[in-house]
């Protein structure tokens, strides 16, 4: 790439151990039997991460290039950074999925759109880079025409099915992309007759290839179920479950399938973020055979209050200034994705160290051979769940005798990382000499919180662009006319969609200065996933506004009660939406107008006529300075000298009073 600034191979001093370890520091030793005459063990399926469960990347597509195609290479380019083998993506269902909705490809039932949202992109430019990578989707929430005005996805399975098979086949014929596997309902009750309708209508779509993972929550009842109904077992390809802790369940290895730790991680990416990870990477398979692990979530592209804030491999929540931080799991994960892929083997180890820590190895059937061993302490490896057990690791010399095919390799590559907490200077993905393997043997001397790689691979890179500009505050300005004929995507820049949906909209019957606006498209409550609000609500700005003044041009669609909101001070989004509470300045069609303090309506601060009717066009504006809030109804004073002591500060945010069309333009903030 012309981008491309470099790659480092840097050699470090390579005696007995690393520099500073010396056998003095040994406290045990420990010897590794590598052989694969034995016969090998599973077959390896990659490494990955999740985009959506939700809206996480949100905020990357507004990064102005260079800065957006640097961040998708460190994810996704081959032997560059993080390199990952897996991307799995949320099936947008117009519900709150974490930390924003995603929208659907049908909205309503009649309706298909295979261009909304920002994963089939996302999916584009990881294929573009590797096009190898594995595609996963997998729904959290679902339009409401789905259940037919149930919270539930299973009692029209064949409608479900229809609309799950129509996404994998818009992806194939909208954007050339081959879904790989297919998961049921995120962290939700799964329905054996669906599960089998799933895979008899794939079939019929000659969609053989797409695998199906069940069920994306724990290893039971999924287990047990697969164990006595024989025809489900045929059907379900892999176990996935979700922040296994390192382990399994019995009943799990009984059923011979594919174990996966479909969701981890979870976890804030400093450096025991890195260590988290670099542990159960390794752990998941030494532990729980786990062949696969994919971390939620992949870019922290998301405003940082929201829930889980920086919860991901790399952070990038910072489009208007183009910073971005490339994070410690990031080379954490390339100490086993650069030197791995799907389809290699796991060779029969105990993968145990003596002195604590784990190491795996795995094997192209080639004669290629990569270790990979982690020695992380409890304190400095804790991922957010589940609580982790005390366990304790000390420095080391572990002994590894190569046998089989891999007794006449010579010298393997060594990549180390040591993580050091509190200092910051950990050491990250360095190259260092090649250790020799003398007639089949070497001894490494390991210390704790490191990583080590050792690999007859050579195409491992680690490469880094010029530092990104400086981290900046969302502007203290910024304004949305949403005049855009073409957008490349149908959500407008910064805008973070908390319950609903708000797309830009062509408004072919209003021949004035209202062309293109923002609408709010979502009509029906979703089959949830979360407690979405029961009012739809986007924010946009910088949460630690205290004084602002918002204006936003809004248009009522839905008569008698229908009814639009602007507001500031916005302090709470996510999972966390409905109990949201600000400064928030109602109009409805009736003719009447509202500040309340919570997104609810509930707490009211103000209320009375304002003239305002349904199918017009009016101008709103909220001023809020200190513990003193004003409304503006078309340029003029609709209320002022409102009270206003909590939250002290948050987002601005524009919304509806139900699951209503309506229609907003000209946006300002300050």
């Amino acid at each position: 790439s012309s981008l491309l600034w470099g790659c480092l191979l840097l050699s470090c001093g390579w005696g007995l151990g690393p520099p500073g370890i010396g056998a003095a520091a040994v406290f045990s030793a420990g010897i590794y039997v590598l052989d694969d005459a034995i016969g090998l063990a599973r077959e390896f399926d990659g490494i990955g991460a999740v985009s959506g469960g939700g809206a996480t990347s949100r905020l990357l597509v507004n990064y102005e290039e260079p800065y957006r195609s640097q961040i998708l290479d460190y994810l996704f380019k081959p032997n560059f950074g993080a390199s990952l083998h897996i991307l799995k993506v949320e099936i947008g269902g117009d519900g709150q999925s974490t930390d924003g909705t995603e929208p659907s490809h049908m909205h309503y039932e009649n309706d298909e759109n295979y261009f909304r949202g920002y994963e089939w992109w996302l999916m584009k430019e990881a294929k573009k880079r590797n096009p190898q990578i594995k595609l996963i989707g997998l729904p959290w929430t679902f339009p409401g025409w789905i259940g037919k005005g149930e919270n539930w996805p299973y009692d029209y399975p064949d409608v479900t099915v229809y609309y799950v098979i129509s996404w994998i086949l818009g992806a194939k014929q909208y954007h050339g992309l081959d879904i790989d596997y297919i998961g049921i309902w995120n962290e939700r009750a799964f329905n054996s007759k669906y599960i089998k309708l799933l895979r008899y209508t794939l079939d019929k779509h000659d969609l053989q290839q797409v695998r199906i993972i069940a069920s994306d929550r724990l290893w039971e009842p999924i287990s047990s179920v697969l164990l006595i109904d024989s025809e489900l077992h045929e059907v379900v390809d892999v176990i996935g479950a979700h922040y296994p802790g390192t382990k399994t369940v019995p009943n799990a290895l009984q059923t011979k399938k594919k174990l996966w730790s479909s969701e981890d991680y979870s976890t804030f990416n400093d450096e025991v973020g890195a260590g988290c990870w670099a542990r159960i990477l390794n752990q998941n398979y030494v532990n729980g055979n786990m062949t696969s692990t994919i971390a939620w979530n992949l870019v922290a592209s998301y405003y940082e209050e929201l829930p889980f804030g920086r919860c991901a491999l790399m952070t990038a929540q910072e489009p208007w200034s183009g910073h971005y931080k490339v994070e410690a799991p990031i080379w954490i994960t390339a100490h086993t994705t650069q030197f791995t892929q799907p389809g290699w083997r796991y060779l029969q180890v105990d993968g145990h160290l003596e002195g604590g820590g784990s190491f795996v190895a795995l094997t192209d059937g080639l004669g290629n051979l990569t270790i990979i061993i982690e020695t992380m302490t409890h304190n400095h490896s804790q991922c957010i769940r589940p609580q982790l057990p005390r366990f304790s690791v000390a420095p080391q010399r572990a002994t590894f005798y190569l046998k089989g095919s891999f007794y006449m390799v010579e010298t393997l590559q060594v990549w180390h990382s040591r993580l050091r907490f509190g200092s910051g200077n950990s050491s990250l993905f360095q190259q260092l000499d090649p250790i020799r393997v003398w007639e089949g043997s070497f001894s490494l001397d390991l210390n704790t919180d490191e990583v080590y790689t050792l690999t007859t691979l050579r195409t491992g890179k680690k490469c880094f662009y010029p530092n990104p500009p400086p981290p900046q505050p969302f502007p203290s300005k910024y304004a949305d006319d949403f005049n855009i004929r073409n957008p490349p995507f149908s959500e407008a820049p910064n805008f973070a969609d908390q319950t609903g949906v708000f797309e830009y909209f062509i408004n072919a019957s209003d021949p004035g200065d209202h062309v293109f606006t923002l609408r709010q498209v979502v009509v029906q409550r979703p089959i949830t996933w979360a407690s979405d609000a029961d009012q739809t609500i986007s924010i946009i700005g910088d949460f630690n506004w205290v004084n602002m003044t918002v204006t936003c041009d809004i248009y009522i669609e839905k008569a008698d009660d229908g009814g639009v909101f602007i507001a500031g001070r916005v302090d709470n989004g996510g999972i966390f939406v409905r109990r949201t509470k600000g400064v928030f300045f109602w109009v409805f069609a009736d003719g009447t107008y509202r500040v309340t303090s919570d997104i609810a309506g509930t707490e009211i601060l103000m209320k009375g006529p304002s003239g305002v009717r349904d199918k017009a066009w009016h101008t709103l504006t909220l001023n809020i300075q200190g513990t003193s809030a004003s409304g503006l109804l078309n340029g003029y004073p609709l209320w002022e000298n409102v009270t206003v002591s909590k939250p002290t500060n948050g987002w601005a945010a524009i919304g509806t009073h139900s699951f209503e069309f309506a229609q907003f333009d000209n946006f300002y903030v300050e």
